[in-house]
């Protein structure tokens, strides 16, 4: 069975920074994409930024240039460096890892970004 284990979110007050980690453990297959998605309240979970295994990266707009994602594959572990950080990027953050039939989540770690 695989789990993929989130770190690192927490309260941050504007224009801080936090740093996402999501490991992989079990008997993991060949991953093809990570990313992260975030949902907030009353809203739909939407896609933050993925990396694929051939080092392709794609951010939503709403976070480019303040957000970078990173991944080791050798470790099944992917990153999300959020700098700049504003209210609005309060949310849930969950991770995920996509294989070549499926994919797994992360159980999400909140994000909050507050005075």
């Amino acid at each position: 069975q695989v789990q993929l284990v989130e770190s690192g979110g927490g309260l941050v007050q504007p224009g801080g920074s936090l740093r996402l980690s999501c490991a992989a453990s079990g008997t993991t297959p060949r991953f093809t994409a990570m990313g992260w998605y975030r949902q907030a309240p009353g809203k739909e979970r939407e896609l933050v930024a993925v990396a694929t295994s051939g080092g392709t990266t794609n951010y939503a707009e709403s976070v480019k240039g303040r957000f970078t994602i990173s991944r080791d594959s050798a470790k099944n572990t992917v990153y999300l460096q959020m700098n700049s950080l504003k209210p609005e990027d309060t949310a849930v953050y969950y991770c995920r890892m996509l294989h070549a039939i499926g994919g797994y989540w992360g159980q999400g770690t909140q994000v909050t970004v507050s005075q």
